[in-house]
C-alpha cells in the first residue's frame, strides 16, 4: 500500500467478538523479560497485507524495533510519524527501523542501526528482549520486529529525511482489546481487512497495528 486509494480513517469498523486484553499484571519489564526467555506456545496473526505485492517477487529483508520505554507511570511505546515525501507509507505512524544492509549481521542489528538512524537511539540503552515472527507488507517487506526495553530514554533527535514526529503511547492502551479496531477496505475489487488502533490524535494502522497484535497475542498467550 505505497500509495493510498482511500482513507483508512473512513473505513467503518467491522463488527468483532469480544477479545481479552492482556492483564495489566504482565504490562513491566520483568514480566516481559522472563516471557521472551521462555515463550510459550502462541498463533501469530497471519496478515493478507501481502497478497497485494506481485507473486513470484522476492521480499525485502526489514527490521523495527518495538521500543518499550520505562516511565513513571508505565510503560511506554516508542513510534514515529513518516514524513509525507515517502515513496512507502507516507506520513503513516510507524516504529522506527527500516530494510537490511548486507553490513548487518542480524534483523536486531538492522533494527538497532536504523534506529540510531532515523531517532538517534544508541545500542547502549537499548536492551533487546527478542523477536517477533516476520510480518509481510503489501510494499515487498518481509519485517522482523525486534522488542527491546529502554529504561533510561536519552533525547532523540529525528532523521528531518524521514521522520517528522516521535511520540509514545502507555503501552496498556495497546495492549487493550477495546482499542483494536477491524476495518474492511475494497482494494483492486477484493476486500482487505486491517487493524486500526487510534490513539488521542494519532492514527495507528496497517502493519504498525499488525504487528502490535502479535505482540498483543504473545504478552497475553
Amino acid at each position: 500500500m505505497s500509495r493510498l486509494v482511500f482513507d483508512p480513517e473512513l473505513i467503518p469498523q467491522d463488527v468483532m467478538t469480544t477479545e481479552v486484553s492482556v492483564d495489566p499484571a504482565r504490562l513491566n519489564l520483568s514480566w516481559i523479560r522472563q516471557r521472551f526467555a521462555a515463550p510459550p506456545l502462541w498463533q501469530p496473526e497471519i496478515s493478507t497485507e501481502s497478497s497485494l505485492f506481485p507473486p513470484g517477487q522476492e521480499f525485502t529483508d526489514a527490521s523495527v524495533l518495538i521500543a518499550l520505554v520505562q516511565r513513571p507511570g508505565g510503560l511506554t511505546l516508542l513510534l514515529t510519524r513518516r514524513t509525507a515525501h515517502l515513496t512507502h507509507h507516507a506520513g503513516q505512524i510507524s516504529f522506527p527501523g527500516g530494510r537490511a544492509e548486507a553490513s548487518d549481521s542480524s534483523p536486531i542489528a538492522t533494527a538497532l542501526r536504523e534506529s540510531h538512524e532515523e531517532v538517534g537511539l544508541q545500542r547502549e540503552h537499548v536492551e533487546v528482549l527478542g523477536t517477533l515472527p516476520p510480518y509481510f507488507t503489501g510494499t515487498g517487506y518481509r519485517v522482523t520486529p525486534v522488542v527491546a526495553a529502554v529504561e533510561v530514554l536519552p533525547q532523540l533527535v529525528s532523521q528531518a529525511n524521514e521522520v517528522a514526529e516521535i511520540f509514545e503511547v502507555p503501552l496498556a492502551h495497546l495492549m487493550d482489546a477495546s482499542q483494536h479496531q477491524r476495518r474492511t477496505a475494497l482494494l483492486q475489487g477484493v476486500a482487505r481487512s486491517f487493524y486500526a488502533m487510534p490513539y488521542q490524535d494519532y492514527f495507528i494502522w496497517g502493519a504498525t497495528a499488525g504487528m502490535l497484535r502479535n505482540l498483543f497475542h504473545f504478552l497475553r498467550a
